[in-house]
């Protein structure tokens, strides 16, 4: 028997705006325009609100899945966080931290520079200060448009890095900062100008290496319940869940986008619904804008920049303990190690949870590397690397869960996009530019807060704000 599918309703509901996507950017995007007196329906394809930000119990243990940490630079986001009467509580960080070097010994230390010997130390703070002097020379807003930003962008981080230094360690541990631990992609796959935005998105490379600054602080019940809330507050008449946007018709019959005429009745087919409305707020990640069928097509340009903009890899592992026996040798649980399976480890215990939690992470080639083995492998492997940094201990979890979101049919990678070699110079200025009534919203296009909730958050005020100001321009809106 054919299985036959029906797209969308019978009858089309009315709206302002669609949403296309229950994440942060689109959450925030909705409240502000319900606020300012628009209807809105946000269409998310998954069973759940949150996007990139998710928390599940696992046999027992409270995880969060996705994104996570708030740094003190994120204004957004934690004055969000304490509107919606959240709260937030610091990263475990007393004690040691380890050191894993490259001949594999093991290292204690304090501080933020890794005991890596004197003269590689001297030339890991060289490096970062020549990366703190470009991020303030280029800035975060518009660093497509630096005279420096060809030059920069035409040439991989990787091969940057070894033209300023001869130090092998130095250059592998600072490019470990944005490859393994930011983008998720090998320092070959991506340019020093996307290094130069990712770092300046934190305020300096200096903030972007400083693990106290950059994962400061977690939100009690986890980052999703952000979401959640926003969600709560909006209502089911507003939040539609499983339903995944298939087309969107933006201008009228036989227009292209060179002949839109504004004002022009938007309609957007899900799999449950069919709204029709005068603006559409994309809030899903570019790796994602090919999911959907724009009747007319976006412009040329759309078409070839979301080509050059991808996802990176990383497992992110969850390992419960039942108590975080780590604390008790005088270690704080952070461990870096470039060469190791697990780049970085983090306690990353739940608030007032008597049992310890640790966090490790596995990007980009290691990632394709395990990802490639039966489970059971994959897991001894990774804990073995845990075991390094902290102990034998480390081996024996209660409770243990990989977090994979580039297998989720409605992410398809982590962190956030980046842009190829040459892509952020040749496209960036376009990236956030609206087509017609659609106007584009997430942290992949962030400029503060690139890649995190606190950019998705902005993101999503700027795409509402975009729509009311035009509304008021043209008294468009109901």
């Amino acid at each position: 028997m054919t299985d036959q599918r029906t797209l969308g309703s019978e009858t089309a509901i009315e709206r302002d705006v669609v949403v296309v996507g229950a994440g942060p950017a689109g959450l925030t995007a909705a409240r502000a325009l319900v606020a300012a007196g628009r209807t809105v329906a946000v269409l998310e394809a998954r069973d759940r609100v949150g996007g990139r930000t998710w928390s599940r119990t696992v046999e027992g243990a409270f995880l969060e899945l996705g994104g996570q940490w708030i740094s003190p630079d994120q204004t957004e986001l934690l004055a969000l966080v304490d509107e919606l009467g959240l709260g937030t509580y610091q990263r475990y960080r007393e004690g040691e931290s380890v050191y894993l070097a490259p001949d594999g010994v093991r290292h204690t230390y304090t501080g933020s520079m890794f005991p890596a010997g004197e003269s590689t130390i001297a030339e890991m703070e060289r490096l970062v200060g020549i990366l703190d002097g470009l991020v303030e020379q280029i800035g975060v807003a518009q660093p497509w448009a630096h005279p420096l930003a060809r030059e920069l962008d035409t040439i991989s981080f990787h091969h940057w890095l070894r033209q300023q230094s001869a130090d092998e360690e130095a250059c592998t541990n600072i490019g470990m900062f944005i490859a393994g631990a930011m983008l998720t992609k090998p320092s070959h796959a991506f340019s020093t100008l996307q290094a130069v935005l990712m770092a300046a998105s934190a305020g300096s490379f200096s903030n972007l290496v400083d693990e106290d600054f950059i994962l400061d602080r977690r939100v009690v019940g986890g980052m999703q319940s952000v979401s959640e809330a926003m969600a709560a507050e909006l209502g089911e008449d507003v939040v539609f869940l499983d339903t995944p946007v298939r087309t969107i018709r933006w201008a009228g019959e036989g227009q292209t986008y060179a002949e839109h005429v504004p004002g022009t009745e938007v309609t957007v087919w899900s799999d449950r619904l069919t709204v029709r409305a005068k603006d559409v707020v994309v809030a899903v990640p570019p790796n994602l804008y090919s999911r959907i069928s724009f009747e007319p097509p976006l412009p040329r340009l759309q078409h070839q920049m979301h080509q050059h903009q991808s996802l990176g890899l990383v497992i992110k592992v969850h390992a419960v303990y039942e108590t975080p026996f780590w604390r008790a040798k005088g270690l704080s649980g952070t461990g870096f190690g470039a060469h190791e399976l697990c780049q970085e480890v983090y306690d990353n215990t739940n608030h007032e949870d008597p049992r310890g939690t640790l966090v490790g992470f596995v990007s980009d080639e290691k990632a394709d590397a395990v990802l490639a083995l039966p489970a059971e492998e994959r897991r001894r492997l990774i804990l073995e690397s845990l075991a390094r940094y902290l102990g034998e201990e480390a081996l024996e979890p209660v409770v243990y869960y990989e977090s994979d979101f580039g297998s989720e049919e409605w992410t398809r990678g982590a962190y956030a996009a980046s842009y190829d070699l040459g892509g952020l110079h040749r496209y960036g200025a376009h990236q956030a530019t609206p087509v017609g009534p659609i106007r584009w919203a997430c942290s992949d296009l962030a400029a503060e807060g690139y890649q995190h909730v606190d950019g998705a958050l902005r993101q999503g005020r700027a795409a509402a704000d975009g729509i009311l100001r035009a509304g008021s321009l043209t008294g468009a809106g109901r």
